[in-house]
């Protein structure tokens, strides 16, 4: 099983690297791209290098690299996950104006019906991010903003970066038990409790 997964240079780095460091985890082949600002990111809000991020991963593509063979829609894969997705790589999947190989890669998973997953990093959403993401989401693209959740009860930001890249794979059809998931017979997990202030 292969997986393309996608880092830019938005924040959030940390959900990229967590995604990619489960999938390996699970046994995945996975293949990289990061942008340049995806590496200045990770150096900034995570402490890694590029090069350790790189290491993660089956293979790592350069973003310049259009001829890397997940450019094209022979290459057979599961899916692609972007995480996190800059506005400008939103629009520029928006446009199919495929000026990297993020943004080219993800053309080639539309075109060949494919599933796409994209983790929208900014905040709040104008109007054209909006717009962006609708066009996309009608087309089957799933639009998954890292949005936290708590009803598992987090007790460190790991736990719901963690939560959030389990729902990743819950998409790309990889099981796992990373996270508690609601109604799993768990006592804790009843409405009265979780919502319980």
């Amino acid at each position: 099983m292969r997986v393309l997964v996608g880092i830019t240079g938005a924040s959030g780095a940390i959900y990229g690297i967590t995604v990619l460091k489960l999938l390996k985890e699970c046994g995945v082949e996975t293949h990289l791209i990061m942008s340049d600002w995806a590496k200045r990111t990770i150096e900034l809000e995570t402490g890694r290098t590029p090069d350790q991020v790189a290491s993660m991963a089956s293979c790592c593509y350069r973003p310049g690299d259009m001829a890397a063979a997940v450019s094209s829609g022979s290459f057979r894969h599961r899916g692609m996950v972007i995480a996190p997705c800059s506005m400008k790589t939103l629009a520029a999947i928006a446009c199919g104006y495929s000026d990297n190989l993020i943004a080219r890669a993800a053309d080639v998973v539309i075109k060949e019906g494919r599933k796409l997953v994209l983790l929208p990093r900014e905040t709040p959403f104008s109007p054209v991010h909006l717009e962006n993401m609708l066009k996309l989401a009608r087309i089957g693209v799933t639009i998954m903003p890292p949005v936290p959740a708590f009803y598992h009860r987090p007790q460190t930001v790991e736990d719901l970066v963690t939560q959030t890249a389990g729902r990743v794979l819950d998409l790309l059809g990889i099981d796992n038990d990373l996270f508690p998931r609601w109604g799993d017979g768990n006592p804790e997990h009843s409405t009265k409790k979780a919502f319980d202030l």
